[in-house]
């Protein structure tokens, strides 16, 4: 089991968290974007640099996920199509999409998509606090004592 990374939109406290995990842990942690990301010195951190578009770091990590791996992202279809492969979704923010939370997720999405296009500010998500940062900590060590039950 690894994780992988949707890296492009992932706050950088939330990769030092994954990557000190990741040398704790010895699990293997791929930070996926289009742009060239800094990393520590380390055998469990790596990137994947992939082709600038539209959702194509996400398709790489659909691409690539397997059952049991645990995804990184805020991007909710994203999320769909992992826990559809029978991987785990953890968002920046520490929320655990689960297969019955993420079509509520999508349709408030959908929703929120809609009203932008029709005109109304809908604004973007709060600043990350440090109760998001322990949230987030706290559902990754979860998954980790999770993985190495195994």
């Amino acid at each position: 089991m690894q994780i992988w990374v949707d890296a492009d939109a992932c706050p950088n406290v939330i990769k030092e968290v994954l990557f000190r995990a990741a040398e704790r842990t010895g699990i293997m942690v791929t930070l996926v974007a289009n742009q060239t990301i800094r990393t520590p010195p380390s055998k469990f951190v790596r990137t994947l640099r992939v082709e600038s578009g539209f959702d194509v770091a996400d398709n790489e990590i659909v691409k690539r996920v397997e059952t049991g791996d645990l995804v990184i992202t805020a991007d909710i279809p994203l999320a769909a199509e992992v826990i559809e492969k029978g991987g785990m979704a953890l968002n920046p923010r520490g929320e655990r999409y689960t297969t019955e939370t993420i079509r509520e997720r999508l349709n408030m999405r959908d929703f929120m998509d809609t009203m932008r296009a029709s005109g109304i500010q809908t604004g973007g998500p709060a600043t990350m606090n440090q109760r998001d940062r322990q949230q987030f900590a706290n559902e990754l060590d979860k998954w980790l004592v999770q993985a190495k039950r195994g």
